[in-house]
């Protein structure tokens, strides 16, 4: 069995029980746009549920309880020795704690172990060492190498960045349409499409929806139309992908860079595992710099919490989840 280097983040300090395999281990997935939980008795997923975001960075304190109620519930994880927690915005001791504080009442004889979700794009593809891209709702990049150093870049979030994820595509396709606008030119495929998919009339519509719309959530799911609009021969939204492409590989260099690395580099998130234009851009950018080819990760990333576990799935215990990701 490989191990994961241990998080910096503090665990509740509960031990569990000895034998790994014989635990009940809950594993959570706290994405952007949904909280996604498996449990694991005697080494097989027993329930695997879906439940909305426990993000804070992307609702309110009540609802994240809400949601982490509800999904502990489904899983039962009132029994569990252990819960392993991926979740964005986990910068800090303080913000790792504060998220126990939601989950550790539903787990009441569990350690709690809480990492930043880039941790489990690496581990859910069974790697010890390389580079795990998040592009999704947000972006971010994390890398740890053999000798267990760590580094990081972006994810800092939509206000100060996020290149190359679901939000930054929906937020350049309303600029891309408002050029298009102020130039004196009649709405492209592009603009067409957005219009569409945001109920609208006109591109000067887009400015007021826009800044009364703040969920990025809203705007990540409207990424699909930069996609769409290019896979229609649509050249500007070509050069949008290219373009994300290029942040997301520039983020993957200066990882790479700091420790050393070269690959693998696991690529996950609603974007990247769905988005083989967006998947195409990255690599081109990654090959130009001697880095391996980004890989879209084959299975829900909330299985890298059971890895960071430590448990044991035999083969065949069941067929890789589906679903949009970040």
């Amino acid at each position: 069995m490989t191990t994961i280097p241990k998080a910096p983040a503090e665990s509740s300090g509960r031990q569990p029980a000895p034998a790994l395999h014989e635990k009940v281990i809950v594993g959570l997935d706290i994405g952007g746009s949904k909280t996604h939980g498996v449990r694991i008795d005697g080494g097989r997923v027993t329930r695997n549920e879906v439940a909305g975001s426990a993000n804070v960075q992307n609702v309110d304190q009540a609802t994240a309880a809400a949601n982490v109620g509800h999904l502990m519930a489904a899983l039962g994880g009132h029994d569990a020795d252990a819960v392993y927690v991926g979740a964005g915005g986990i910068d800090t001791r303080e913000d790792a704690a504060n998220l126990r504080k939601l989950i550790s009442p539903h787990a009441p004889q569990a350690s709690v172990e809480i990492v930043h979700d880039t941790r489990l794009i690496l581990a859910a593809a069974g790697q010890d060492a390389g580079i795990a891209v998040i592009a999704g709702t947000g972006s971010a990049v994390w890398g740890t190498n053999e000798a267990g150093d760590e580094a990081r870049s972006g994810g800092w979030g939509y206000l100060l960045g996020d290149e190359g994820s679901g939000y930054w595509f929906g937020r350049e396709a309303v600029r891309h349409s408002l050029r298009q606008f102020n130039l004196g030119l009649a709405p492209d495929e592009l603009t067409r499409l957005l219009l569409s998919e945001c109920g609208l009339d006109h591109p000067e519509q887009l400015i007021s929806h826009f800044h009364t719309n703040h969920d990025r959530r809203y705007w990540a799911q409207r990424s699909g139309v930069v996609f769409e609009a290019a896979a229609h021969g649509h050249v500007l939204s070509q050069a949008i992908i290219r373009e994300g492409g290029w942040h997301l590989a520039d983020q993957v260099l200066q990882v790479a860079r700091r420790l050393a690395l070269v690959g693998p580099v696991v690529l996950g998130g609603g974007l990247g595992v769905h988005q083989p234009a967006l998947v195409e851009a990255l690599n081109a950018h990654l090959a130009g710099e001697g880095l391996a080819a980004a890989k879209p990760l084959a299975v829900e990333p909330v299985f890298g919490a059971v890895h960071l576990a430590g448990a044991y799935l035999p083969a065949g215990t069941g067929q890789p989840l589906e679903g949009p990701g970040r």
